[in-house]
């Protein structure tokens, strides 16, 4: 490309810098699959009303501040897998209770999830 001059300019290619990743921890790992378990907690609830929902909905409300957290302190995650055993025990739908069940099973795999190591 000339300049005023009528000399070229060379033009200098600057390679382009990859983006740089974030290197994934275990507890990341655990937090996505833990808001993964929240979200089809969420789904399975049942739209109507329902003896005990106001249980659920606040272990779930807990669940998400705590999520929103910067750090993730495993025994807080415990402790809420406790009282969402606490919530399935005193819901008195038997399928839902059973529905329930599986999301905290699923609670617990996600707790023990870790990155993948290639």
């Amino acid at each position: 490309m000339p300049d005023k001059k009528g000399e070229k300019v060379v033009q200098e290619k600057v390679p382009k810098k990859k983006p740089v990743k974030k290197v994934q921890t275990d507890n990341d790992v655990k937090r996505r699959a833990v808001k993964l378990v929240v979200a089809h907690l969420k789904k399975k609830l049942p739209e109507d009303e329902f003896i005990g929902k106001d249980n659920i909905l606040g272990w779930v409300d807990e669940m998400e501040e705590l999520l929103q957290k910067e750090e993730f302190d495993l025994p807080e995650y415990y402790q809420m897998r406790y009282k969402l055993n606490d919530v399935i025990e005193r819901t008195f739908d038997e399928e839902l209770r059973f529905r329930l069940r599986d999301s905290w099973y699923s609670l617990g795999k996600a707790y023990d999830k870790k990155v993948k190591r290639k």
